[in-house]
């Protein structure tokens, strides 16, 4: 059996100058380490180049592996995919997660059709009701998570990028949610994330045309967080930044904007005023140099 979501984590040797990147495997799958194909690589296409901050960054890496299927969510799929979604990164001191695909034309072309087909009416409940329990433990997870989509997001493929913080579109990208053209809706979150992203109107259009947008009108739209020419070094580029700031700041900046309220604001802000790594970046201001942040 072959596992369809692999992974690895970019991470820093500390060393100023010249910072190594030290891979390491991890399994997410229920399946024996034997039974897994994993592979190592780069987002930045074959170098070892890292972010020179002492904080790090570790970034977790996790690309779809499935292209003869178009990366089309299978129950093995799933699976693999809970797995991701319910790993607790802040214990291994991870910054960011990026969501991506071994295969650059297409990211997730959605739901596994034809083995969607052998499914009885109770098949299809069961499947969809793990698949938004897994979307929603991603979209919740405490640390950010971004989305790198080269080539085609499509149907439940979008509603997997549409689940993560940001998204990040390369030039030849397109997303859509088509089901309307097979007589379904959307039945895994997006008649409810893409109206929070672009409001009720915009999701209409392109929820009930079905039709596909490319990477500048997705942008436009607000699908889009970034419209790049590579959405992996794109995606890259980006955890790198969000991974310069205090890791108890960013899971506390995540809550307060899902919270969206005055009291949800107030108690994230108690919860890091006065963090070891708040007191720190004071002291490296005053320094004038980098704080190295803790998590404490």
């Amino acid at each position: 059996m072959t596992s369809f979501v692999k992974s690895f984590y970019s991470k820093p040797l500390l060393s100023r100058g010249a910072v190594q990147v030290l891979s390491r495997a991890r399994f997410y799958s229920s399946q024996s380490p034997a039974s897994l194909s994993i592979k190592y690589h780069s987002l930045d296409k074959g170098t070892t180049e890292a972010s020179d901050t002492p904080n790090g960054p570790n970034i977790c890496v996790v690309s779809l592996d499935r292209p003869k299927a178009r990366n089309s969510i299978s129950l093995q799929l799933l699976d693999e995919l809970f797995d991701v979604a319910h790993k607790d990164y802040l214990a291994q001191d991870t910054r960011a997660l990026i969501l991506t695909s071994s295969t650059p034309s297409i990211f997730c072309a959605g739901a596994d059709l034809k083995e969607r087909k052998t499914f009885t009416p109770n098949d299809t409940r069961n499947f969809l009701k793990k698949l938004n329990y897994t979307l929603d433990l991603l979209e919740n997870q405490a640390i950010p998570t971004i989305s790198a989509i080269n080539g085609v997001a499509l149907g439940g493929g979008l509603e997997i990028a549409l689940s993560t913080d940001f998204r990040v579109l390369g030039q030849n990208s397109q997303v859509g949610l088509p089901e309307t053209r097979l007589a379904i809706i959307p039945g895994a979150g997006g008649t409810y994330r893409l109206p929070r992203l672009i409001g009720k109107s915009r999701a209409l259009d392109l929820i009930l045309t079905g039709r596909r947008i490319k990477s500048d009108e997705a942008l436009a739209l607000g699908v889009a967080t970034r419209a790049v020419e590579d959405a992996d070094k794109g995606a890259l580029e980006l955890a790198r930044e969000i991974s310069g700031g205090g890791p108890l700041a960013l899971t506390a900046g995540k809550k307060a904007v899902r919270g969206a309220s005055p009291e949800w604001e107030a108690a994230m802000y108690e919860r890091v005023v006065n963090t070891e790594d708040k007191f720190e970046a004071l002291a490296a201001f005053a320094e004038k140099r980098t704080p190295v942040f803790k998590g404490r």
